[in-house]
């Protein structure tokens, strides 16, 4: 429903449910991501003539480092102080209520744990396969994962989660789930949009000379979607973690900082390497 430029946002986070098990948008939207990256990475390997047999092995590292890294980043990161009571819920979907354990599907991921994650994953995958360098094989996951991460985004929106600030006007979102009356920035769809733009510029980089160079996609990928990720956090409600240590910028902007830096140093040592 759309007044002048706000929207009240009250949609249900949950697709159907049958009794307590239910499938959530959230997770519907991870199986977008891994199915799109599945097919993208495909295309990008028959095109340049290399072997899809393990692939599946692959998106099987993936998937598996993506979620463990990406649970951990949020307990570690974000909410270490519930969880250290509440082990079982770490890893399992489910939450403690005061009728028992009630299911709430994939939820209480950090993004920062998941790029740890999948970084782990796939050096444990070469190293067993070594069918490809490690930078060679970083250099294209990097592309469909830049798509998924536009995809978990708009998940964060149908949870109502992740939220922007007050927008102190008549212009966002209002999170009726949240109790809100306000509206917000809906800065879940202001990164959604920034990663769609960011993959679509990979994939043009893809189609030239510097997806020989290796490690360019790569840092060109860590640098700016880090950078997005950086300016967004200045409009999005705090989530806890580490802020009150660290007080000059929120928890999001100082993991991002390390991956901003680390992108810069790859990219650059990519375009020196290519000179000499």
């Amino acid at each position: 429903m759309i007044i002048i430029n706000k929207i009240i946002w009250e949609p249900s986070s949950t697709i159907f449910s049958i009794g307590s098990f239910g499938i959530h948008y959230y997770s519907l939207m991870f199986i977008i991501a891994f199915l799109f990256g599945f097919n993208i990475m495909k295309r990008m390997y028959v095109k340049e003539n290399v072997a899809t047999e393990r692939l599946e092995t692959m998106l099987f590292y993936i998937v598996l480092s993506t979620l463990i890294g990406a649970r951990l980043g949020h307990v570690i990161f974000y909410d270490w102080e519930y969880y250290q009571s509440h082990l079982l819920e770490i890893f399992l979907p489910i939450e403690k209520t005061t009728n028992g354990y009630s299911f709430t599907g994939f939820r209480g991921l950090a993004s920062h744990g998941a790029a740890i994650g999948i970084l782990t994953g796939i050096i444990l995958y070469q190293r067993i396969y070594k069918e490809k360098t490690l930078l060679w094989i970083l250099d294209r996951l990097i592309i469909p994962t830049t798509l998924g991460a536009g995809f978990v985004r708009i998940g964060n929106f149908f949870n109502s989660e992740i939220v922007g600030n007050y927008t102190g006007n008549n212009f966002g979102v209002i999170f009726v789930n949240r109790g809100d009356t306000l509206p917000r920035h809906p800065a879940q769809l202001y990164e959604a949009v920034c990663y769609f733009i960011l993959f679509f510029v990979l994939s043009q980089i893809y189609k030239t000379e510097f997806k020989n160079k290796s490690g360019f996609l790569l840092g060109f990928f860590m640098l700016t979607l880090f950078s997005v990720r950086f300016l967004v956090e200045f409009i999005k409600e705090s989530q806890g973690g580490f802020e009150t240590i660290l007080p000059l910028f929120s928890t999001g902007q100082w993991l991002s900082i390390p991956l901003i830096l680390s992108g810069l140093v790859v990219l650059i040592r990519s375009i020196y390497v290519a000179k000499n």
